[in-house]
Parts: C-alpha cells; sequence; structure tokens
C-alpha cells in the first residue's frame, strides 16, 4: 500500500469483508487469500461515514490545533471516550462538536483519532488525530515510544535514592540520570478487573517510569512533587508504579487511601488540603512529538491547574 493511503491492516481486513477490494474486476472477500507478482488490486475507499456519537457544545482549551491534530488541556473529571457508564459529556462528544463536519475520517468513520487517553481524574495534555494520515503518524510514535510525556504528581513521603527501603523495592532502581526508575510488568489485577497491578518474571504488559522528586513538604517530610516522565504507556501506570514504589499519589481513591501524616509536619491548611484532595494529583504536564505530516518536532507544556497549584501552595505554607 502507497503509504499517504494510510489504510490500517485492519481497516484493509475490513475493506476485503465488505467486497471493496478486486482483483480484474473480481472482488476478494477472504483476507487470507494469496496473490501473485504482477496483479492488479483494486481498492475502493468508501467516503468516511457519520459517527454515531452525540457532538456536545462542552468548553475545550486547545493548545494547538492545524489541519491533521489537535492537542487539548483536558480538565480533570472528563472521560476521554464514551463508555458504560460515561456515555456523554466526554473529550470526543465536545471534539466533534468542535470540528463540526470537517474530519477526513478515522477508520472510515468521521471520528477524532484518540491516539493515547489519560485518566478521567487525571488533567493535561493529549494529542487527537483529525486524519487517518495523522492518526498512523502519532500511533507509530506513542506504540514505539518516542513521543515525551512528562506528567506532574504530588505524592506521599520523597522517593529518595538515598532511602533503603525504596532501593529494596523490587523493580526499583536508580536510573540514568540520579532518578527514580521503577520497571514491572502491568496487567489487571487478579481479583479486583478494575485495578492495575505490578507483576514480574515476564508477566504483564514491560512498562518503565522514571521519577524525579522536584520539591519536598513539611518537617519532617511527609509529601513531594515528583516529575514522572514515561518510556511506556500502560493503563494507570504512573498511579501503579508510584504505589509500588511505597509513594502513592494524594488523593488517588484506588491506589492510594488516606495516609496519616504528623500533625506538625505541615501547617493546619496544608494537613487540610492534604487530606481534603479529592482526586488523584496528577498532571500531564509536557507532550512532545514529531508532526505526522509536516515533520516538524512540538513540545507542549501546560501549567498545573487551580487545584494542584492551591494544593502545592498549602503544602509549602
Amino acid at each position: 500500500m502507497p503509504e499517504e493511503a494510510a489504510l490500517s491492516r485492519t481497516r484493509l481486513s475490513r475493506l476485503i469483508e465488505a467486497g471493496a477490494v478486486t482483483r480484474a474486476g473480481v472482488a476478494l472477500t477472504n483476507p487470507k487469500l494469496k496473490v501473485a507478482e504482477g496483479d492488479e488490486i483494486d481498492i475502493a475507499v468508501p467516503q468516511a461515514q457519520d459517527y454515531d456519537v452525540l457532538p456536545q457544545d462542552i468548553p475545550l482549551e486547545i493548545v494547538f490545533e492545524d489541519a491533521e491534530l489537535i492537542v487539548i488541556n483536558k480538565p480533570a473529571g472528563m472521560v476521554v471516550h464514551p463508555a458504560p457508564g460515561s456515555p456523554d459529556g466526554t473529550l470526543v462528544n465536545a471534539l466533534l462538536h468542535h470540528f463540526g463536519g470537517d474530519l477526513s475520517g478515522i477508520g472510515g468513520e468521521k471520528r477524532p483519532g484518540i491516539v493515547h487517553r489519560i485518566d478521567k481524574d487525571t488533567s493535561g495534555l493529549l494529542v487527537v488525530a483529525k486524519s487517518d494520515k495523522a492518526h498512523h503518524g502519532l500511533a507509530k510514535q506513542f506504540e514505539k515510544h518516542s513521543a515525551r510525556r512528562a506528567y506532574l504528581a504530588v505524592v506521599y513521603g520523597v522517593p529518595d535514592l538515598a532511602n533503603p527501603r525504596l532501593m529494596g523495592t523490587k523493580g526499583v532502581s536508580k536510573g540514568q540520570h540520579g532518578e527514580v526508575t521503577i520497571t514491572s510488568g502491568l496487567a489487571r489485577h487478579k481479583t479486583d478487573r478494575q485495578k492495575q497491578a505490578v507483576y514480574f518474571e515476564g508477566q504483564g504488559r514491560h512498562a518503565i517510569t522514571h521519577a524525579r522528586v522536584q520539591e519536598r513538604f513539611g518537617a519532617p517530610e511527609c509529601a513531594s512533587l515528583v516529575e514522572c516522565r514515561l518510556e511506556t504507556g500502560r493503563t494507570h501506570q504512573i498511579r501503579v508504579h508510584m504505589a509500588h514504589a511505597g509513594h502513592a499519589l494524594i488523593g488517588d481513591p484506588v491506589y492510594g487511601g488516606r495516609r496519616k501524616v504528623p500533625s506538625k509536619a505541615l501547617s493546619p491548611a496544608g494537613l487540610d488540603a492534604l487530606q481534603q484532595f479529592n482526586r488523584q494529583a496528577l498532571h500531564a504536564a509536557e507532550l512532545g512529538f514529531r508532526h505526522p505530516v509536516n515533520g516538524k518536532d512540538y513540545l507542549f507544556e501546560a501549567p498545573l491547574p487551580d487545584d494542584m497549584a492551591t494544593l502545592i501552595d498549602r503544602l509549602r505554607g
């Protein structure tokens, strides 16, 4: 296939099964059929069909947009894609309204191309494709882990390389640049299917997180602001890895829980902010990639949302 056609193997298989691929005027309906050198294959790609999701007029913070892609600073509380339990009010609903009819189609449907996701209660940067070509180009970068992603998290304790407990934790090591590196497999929890869990000995999907302390809070230190850079992008990766290392994200209802903090470690306002923060304190602060069409390198940054900025300010106090 010509690269500019931007047709995936899955899309081609569906076109074959639909009778849209012919050889000498005869439809090839079996994706496994052998072809010979010299065969001329005609592929009739139909116009993209309307997508069966309701466009909704929901405000969006657009960081960048061109004819091929859009970068959004997603607020906490917004689901990326419709799913059972979240049929509307999602980022996809908002994007369909924003784009109107200006979508060339992804996989035969007029829909935004979701290349990567961030959790509902995580804020920050997300890139979405507007064309098949952009979708394929971005997907390759995320698959090869060449896209640059950095998150800011507020965690319990301080992930310090000098801590023997931390460095004795399985999968935790010193990174090449002096950061804490967490390496493991990640897969669904054996008993709670809504959670992910850390596995070793080849189990689960390979996952690597690099964590570097940016600021420490409390006397004694009881919390810290950590920059987490992803080599891989697995479901709940940062939340699971930091909890495994003993430094769960503040406010994380699934992997963190509420921890007791010495009453004299923080100011009353700081203690209250830490205890009352009601989502995982995680923000996708940095996103970099090579534009899949014009070839230029882009790097975007999003400032901390108000709730995390207030939390940090009170922890400092």
